[in-house]
C-alpha cells in the first residue's frame, strides 16, 4: 500500500526509521511550510528560514533510526527549529558584543576602520591556528566554538562521552591561547569568539 497525504506521522515515521524516501518526502511536504513560517517570524530574513528547515530536515533524516514514535513527532520538528532558532540568536549576540567591546567601545571614531581591518587579519590567524589543531581535537572545536553545538550534541554525533568533549576543546584552547598570547592577538577578541 502506497504512501498518501492521509498516512499518519506515526506510519511516517515507521517508515522512516527504515530508510523510506517516499515517507521523507510526504513529511517535508507535511511541515516545511508550517516550519519556514515558524522561522521567518523569528529570524527575519528568508534566507536565513530557508536554511532553518533544510538543517531541521537534514537533522531527521540523519537521525531516523532514533526517532520515537510515541512523542508528537511534529513537537520534535518544532524543537529542532526552536533550538536552531536560539543557536542563531546566540551566534549574533557574541558577534554583536565583539562589534560593541572592540570597534566602538575601545576605539575612537577615527580608528574604526583601522580596526577593523586588524579584526579580520586576526580571525584569518585564528583560523590558521584551529588548522595546526589535531585532526579530531579541531573537529570537536570547530563544531563547539564555531558551529555553537553543545558537548552533549557533539558527544552523540561523535560517540564518545561529554567529558571526553570538553577535554578536547579545553587542550584546543590551551594550544589557542598560548599561541595567541605570543603573537599579541587582541585579548578581547579572543575571548568573545572562543572562550564563552
Amino acid at each position: 500500500m502506497g504512501l498518501d497525504i492521509l498516512t499518519t506521522d506515526i506510519e511516517l515515521v515507521n517508515k522512516l526509521q527504515a530508510g523510506d524516501t517516499e515517507a521523507f518526502d510526504l513529511i517535508y511536504g507535511r511541515y516545511s511550510k508550517k516550519l519556514y513560517t515558524f522561522g521567518l517570524k523569528y529570524l527575519k530574513s528568508v534566507e536565513e528560514a530557508e536554511e532553518l528547515v533544510q538543517s531541521v530536515f537534514l537533522k531527521v533524516w540523519e537521525n531516523r533510526k532514533g526517532l520515537k514514535k510515541e512523542l508528537s513527532f511534529k513537537s520534535y520538528l518544532f524543537t529542532i527549529a526552536y533550538n536552531g532558532i536560539c543557536k542563531f540568536f546566540r551566534k549574533q549576540n557574541y558577534q554583536k558584543q565583539f562589534i560593541d567591546e572592540v570597534l566602538y567601545e575601545n576605539c575612537e571614531a577615527s580608528s574604526i576602520t583601522e580596526e577593523s581591518i586588524d579584526f579580520k587579519n586576526v580571525l584569518n590567524r585564528i583560523e590558521q591556528i584551529i588548522d595546526t589543531l589535531p585532526e579530531k581535537q579541531k573537529v570537536i572545536f570547530r563544531k563547539s566554538r564555531i558551529n555553537g553545538m553543545t558537548s552533549k550534541e557533539i558527544a552523540i554525533e561523535l560517540k564518545i562521552t561529554p567529558g571526553t568533549v570538553d577535554n578536547y576543546i579545553s587542550e584546543a584552547l590551551k594550544v589557542l591561547k598560548n599561541k595567541a598570547q605570543k603573537e599579541g592577538l587582541m585579548t578581547i577578541l579572543f575571548a568573545t569568539l572562543f572562550l564563552f
